[in-house]
């Protein structure tokens, strides 16, 4: 067997809406995630060097879709994605209170084995959203 050939990480991920409007205010309103793109199936946001995060509009992404430098092959989901955003160990407190203040209720709060700490909140779609410090996983220890 040979050894694949190196990943440099994940360069999108993505959640599906059934309401575009209320998942714009939402991302850029209330997570202050820049608008990169805005269309009917789609939005992208700025979430971090290299990283984008896709709200597509469920139901709209299904059917393949021609561009002019190929074709994206559709895709969709059925019920709540989960997705997290790195933060910094000392951010903790500030987003506890952020949050609060913006009205959005956290779900639950975990503190893991290696000892890191996770904020679990949801969407207006109700999509899990969490807010990592490290340590964590292995590969992110600072």
């Amino acid at each position: 067997m040979s050894d694949a050939p190196r990943i440099d990480g994940i360069l999108e991920t993505a959640v599906y809406v059934d309401d575009m409007d209320a998942a714009h205010a939402f991302y850029q309103g209330v997570l202050g995630l820049p608008r990169m793109v805005a269309g009917e199936r789609l939005y992208a946001y700025d979430a971090g060097p290299a990283q984008t995060l896709l709200v597509f509009h469920r139901g709209h992404t299904g059917e393949d879709v021609s561009t002019p430098g190929g074709v994206v092959p559709g895709h969709d989901t059925k019920g709540h994605s989960h997705l997290a955003f790195r933060i910094a160990l000392g951010a903790l407190a500030t987003w506890r209170s952020y949050l609060k203040e913006q009205g959005v209720p956290i779900v639950s709060e975990v503190t893991w084995p290696a000892g890191g700490t996770s904020i679990y909140f949801r969407d207006p779609d109700g999509n899990v959203l969490e807010l990592a410090s490290a340590p964590l996983w292995p590969n992110f220890m600072s």
